[in-house]
């Protein structure tokens, strides 16, 4: 009877206790008249606290929103999403490209073929008007420099099995005598550069290049492994661009130390360096260099094509004389610790941050509050805020009490919350779709996933809108295919996929499926079955398996579901590719690159591409759009894959949820010109939707003026 009571009773009581902290927590006009000061802070409460706050060494979302406001990038996106100058001024892009002289190739229209004279022929094609194809003509007029580099030998050692020993490894010394090679210079990245180059130099001159005969070992190697050295040693041709990032004068560490090239080429090292145990490697493996021209110059060289790398140089800049290795050694002398072991993942400078962002790191007490103060040296100028609080508040609800009271300018806002919200004029609220999305994938590799008419026909039995109506209270938008909806990447022309559940009949039946006696779909005496499968602990997806499984019953299939733990779910189905159909999401970035997910070759065991899906046209325009530097290019591939993806639906895309915000209308945007005016306008989000774009031009006043520029 006394448990009854207390199951009755308690949730009475939570409700009184919370409703008496709204009613006790002085309101933000209290609090501003006691604490002027809170004008001029801003806080914001989060659920979970950060881990590490090192922008090369985190990886969850708390540590990553306070390292975006110490440290700074050399480039970030616009407004549009385009790259743009923060830590760099600007930037060329460029490339060098090689090539091994192939003297057993026989160019079309020279005698002798060796370094001097295939220059000289380069140069004299480079001047001739007449040269086709266009594609040809237009490769050479982008090179702005032809040379050669002379032979040259060199020795690598490998580790290789000991064929004496079972469990050894011996070294293998390589020597190569690689011959002489045409270096070019582009003023632009040209992936296209060898393919039309073939049609000068013969169809067969970069393909017949025989690398292995360069090679020579002091031991004995397979005939597939020489040649797997020689591809690697000597590749007949090399892609080599270049990002020349030319840097802010003036730039200053929190501590007043002048930021410069030293300081970038630092903070690549200690991504790469394995003891950090940087979750950033795979990002920059492509990098072959980095090197600094001049204190405000820094040349980093690539070891191939690799589009999606110029955004990597957004990650937040290390300060390199608070963690070189002299700073390293003595910090690990005074912690009585082996310098050699040592590294930055210990160090405490990720508890005590400095970099040169707006913000500077002011002190934090685990599992409450994170603490900076403006940086009134920041590059830009300083921020209108003089303070940025992170308050860690488990309890949505009580997050959202706080609001109310003001106490928390901001904190993750909920659907069903912002509904409430929404409807006090006190409040100002912004929502916009978010940079990912959910959706049913197909096991192509099994029947009858296999055909893209079964897969269509699944997708248009679906009714998507009844989803966004009410699994996600309206906040979330149909999607066509795997681009952020926002870019350009997307192509808009792509209309979703009717609910025609009549019309996914009549495909079915094109498939040869058709409705026996019992009204079930069947085909060569088989009924049409599969199981749906998703993870447990997501009410969305939990309802979303509800709603595909009556759908497709209600057109014949018999479809059972199972709701999995993660780490089953992940390991045991995804990974290895065990299942018929799934429903699941992918968090997307602005880069179009989607070699992972989509490319036929990340089809194996434990890669992202689980569903199976082939495609060689498909394939062609990925690599295409991971090597093109030309943004216009870009789209172009992109939005003919899309086509392709959505063509084909290896996934039924199911929608794109919303992010939603809610905002004190006390808080604008405040900016003075160059002669002392004042001016308040409102927080309007960028065209991305991205609300807090202008951040650092942020401010809360006392009362809502009565007029704001709209901006």
């Amino acid at each position: 009877m006394t448990t009854r009571r207390v199951l009755i009773f308690a949730p009475i009581f939570l409700t009184l206790v919370l409703l008496q902290s709204y009613f006790w927590v002085p309101t933000y006009e209290q609090q501003t008249r006691g604490n002027p000061e809170r004008l001029n802070q801003y806080i914001m409460g989060s659920i979970g606290d950060a881990s590490i706050l090192n922008p090369i060494l985190s990886a969850d979302s708390a540590s990553s929103t306070i390292n975006g406001m110490v440290f700074e990038g050399l480039i970030d996106r616009d407004e549009q999403l385009r790259f743009r100058g923060r830590l760099a001024t600007s930037w060329d892009v460029y490339e060098e490209a090689y090539f091994y002289i192939n003297k057993s190739a026989r160019v079309p229209g020279l005698q002798i073929a060796g370094p001097k004279e295939l220059v000289a022929f380069l140069k004299n094609a480079k001047q001739n008007e007449s040269i086709a194809p266009a594609n040809l003509k237009e490769s050479l007029d982008h090179i702005s420099d032809i040379s050669f580099i002379p032979p040259h030998k060199f020795v690598v050692t490998r580790p290789e099995k000991d064929p004496t020993a079972k469990d050894k490894k011996i070294d293998v010394n390589i020597s190569v005598t690689a011959p002489a090679r045409i270096k070019l210079v582009l003023d632009r990245v040209d992936q296209d550069l060898f393919q039309n180059l073939a049609h000068l130099l013969g169809s067969s001159y970069f393909k017949s290049f025989n690398a292995e005969k360069f090679l020579s070992t002091d031991h004995s190697l397979a005939k597939e492994k020489l040649a797997a050295y020689a591809r690697e040693l000597l590749p007949a041709t090399a892609h080599n661009p270049i990002l020349l990032f030319h840097l802010r004068p003036g730039v200053k560490f929190h501590d007043n130390h002048l930021f410069d090239a030293h300081d970038v080429k630092f903070t690549f090292e200690s991504i790469m360096d394995p003891k950090n145990l940087s979750p950033r490697i795979a990002d920059y493996e492509p990098v072959k260099a980095v090197e600094v021209v001049d204190p405000l110059t820094v040349r980093i060289v690539y070891k191939r094509l690799y589009s999606p790398a110029v955004g990597t140089w957004g990650m937040g800049i290390l300060p390199e004389h608070l963690l070189n290795s002299r700073a390293l050694k003595n910090e690990a002398l005074a912690l009585g610790k082996d310098p050699k072991t040592f590294s930055i993942r210990q160090s405490a400078f990720n508890r005590q941050p400095v970099g040169c962002g707006p913000f500077k790191f002011r002190n934090w007490k685990s599992d409450q509050y994170i603490t900076l103060d403006r940086f009134d040296d920041y590059w830009e100028g300083p921020p209108n805020y003089k303070r940025y609080i992170y308050r860690v508040i488990p309890d949505l609800l009580t997050q959202e009490m706080e609001f109310y009271a003001g106490t928390i300018d901001s904190y993750s806002v909920q659907p069903h919350q912002v509904n409430r919200l929404q409807k006090d004029p006190k409040f100002q609220n912004f929502s916009g779709a978010a940079f990912g999305y959910t959706y049913i994938g197909y096991n192509i590799r099994r029947k009858p996933f296999d055909d893209p008419r079964v897969r269509r026909a699944l997708g248009m039995a679906i009714d998507i809108d009844k989803i966004i109506r009410y699994v996600l209270y309206g906040q979330g938008e149909k999607i066509t295919g795997p681009f952020v909806k926002q870019t350009d990447y997307y192509n808009h022309s792509i209309k979703p996929l009717p609910y025609d559940p009549e019309g996914a009949l009549k495909l079915l039946e094109e498939a040869g499926w058709k409705r026996n006696q019992a009204g079930r779909l069947e085909k060569n005496g088989e009924t049409f079955n599969f199981t749906l499968i998703t993870n447990n602990g997501n009410d969305l997806r939990k309802a979303i398996l509800a709603i595909a499984q009556d759908a497709w019953r209600q057109i014949g299939i018999d479809v059972r579901t199972d709701l999995l733990e993660w780490s089953v779910f992940i390991q045991e189905r995804v990974n290895k590719a065990d299942f018929d159909a799934l429903i699941l999401g992918w968090q997307m970035g602005i880069d179009p690159d989607l070699y992972q997910i989509w490319h036929s070759s990340q089809t194996n065991p434990y890669q992202l591409n689980f569903v199976g899906f082939k495609n060689t046209e498909a394939d062609d325009l990925i690599i295409k759009i991971r090597q093109e530097y030309d943004h216009s290019r870009q789209v172009e591939y992109s939005r003919k894959l899309h086509e392709i993806i959505a063509r084909q639906q290896p996934y039924t895309f199911l929608y794109v949820g919303k992010w939603t915000a809610v905002l004190d209308k006390r808080i604008v945007l405040k900016t003075v010109d160059d002669d002392g005016n004042m001016r308040y306008e409102m927080i309007k989000p960028t065209k991305t939707g991205n609300y807090a774009f202008h951040f650092n031009k942020w401010i809360k006043l006392a009362k809502t003026p009565l007029m704001l520029d709209e901006g």
